[in-house]
């Protein structure tokens, strides 16, 4: 299929699509051998040998946003070779290949972010960003204001002291508690091990929120994409908490795909729409 070249040049995130313009203007890229110059020329992907400064082209998947609720008894990776039941299980039908960010232990459920966008994963889960989680924690025993007190003022494990940012009490039963945690770096297994070293064992594990997105009423085994909305403010929260270096990356990078949903005329036209309206938000921030 025939594309524009700056399209396909931004699509495999060799430059914004601007600067793929300038690139082509200043003759810096090459279709089969040839220099071109002009904007409205147009190639095909898959088979013509496209080059911006001497570099091949190669084509970039679609940035994709989804999130599964993850069952328990199922390993957050593509493959594992005990043969145990994996996330990729529960994605048929997902076209692009995406990734887990973070994680969440065999014996938990709940809320697994997937994208694509490396720039974005690696902005949730760096600590700099301090993106809250949120999990809802069935324990054995009822916990008492002391024990509450102990888990907000930070635990002593043997790999050093470690806090939450906060728990709440949301359901008492005669022989056990429901607690609501927040944690904004969490480690492995952080929240199981914290309990136990207080004497309350977690007996399900499920995390219901990350950062802005919400797990909601999405049954086990399911999957869904993210709204143009959610998308948003997702990225408008990791702009206030980690400052500007993820907005700059995310504006052009969220314009580019936002032009390729509005030219192709599908469906996600409005998911093309929201980000560049993110995307000029963004911007217009760093003025």
């Amino acid at each position: 299929m025939l594309v524009r070249l700056q399209k396909i040049i931004a699509q495999a995130g060799v430059a914004s699509r601007r600067a793929a313009e300038e690139l082509i203007r200043a003759g810096a890229v090459t279709v089969n051998g040839k220099i071109v110059r002009e904007l409205g020329t147009k190639a095909d992907p898959q088979k013509d040998h496209i080059k911006v400064r001497g570099r091949l082209v190669q084509s970039k998947e679609p940035l994709t946003y989804l999130m599964l609720h993850k069952p328990k008894g199922v390993v957050t990776t593509l493959s594992d070779p005990q043969g145990r039941p994996i996330i990729s299980d529960f994605l048929r039908g997902v076209k692009a290949r995406v990734y887990p960010v973070g994680r969440l232990d065999y014996d938990s459920e709940g809320l697994l972010f997937l994208t694509n966008d490396g720039e974005l994963a690696h902005a949730v889960t760096h600590p700099r960003y301090g993106v809250p989680k949120t999990y809802q924690v069935k324990v054995k025993g009822v916990l008492t204001d002391e024990g509450l007190a102990k888990l907000q003022a930070g635990v002593t494990l043997p790999d050093g002291k470690k806090a939450v940012g906060r728990v709440e009490k949301i359901r008492k039963m005669a022989a056990n508690s429901w607690l609501e945690i927040t944690l904004h770096e969490g480690q492995k297994r952080q929240i199981r091990r914290m309990m136990e070293e207080i004497g309350h064992p977690v007996l399900k594990l499920k995390r219901v929120r990350l950062a802005t997105l919400e797990l909601g009423d999405l049954p086990p085994g399911r999957y869904r994409y993210l709204t143009p909305e959610e998308i948003q403010s997702l990225a408008v929260q990791l702009e206030a908490e980690g400052g500007r270096t993820y907005a700059q990356a995310a504006a052009s990078r969220m314009t580019d795909q936002a032009l390729q949903a509005l030219d192709d005329a599908q469906p996600q036209g409005e998911t093309g729409q929201a980000l560049i309206d993110l995307s000029n938000h963004l911007l217009g921030r760093q003025e």
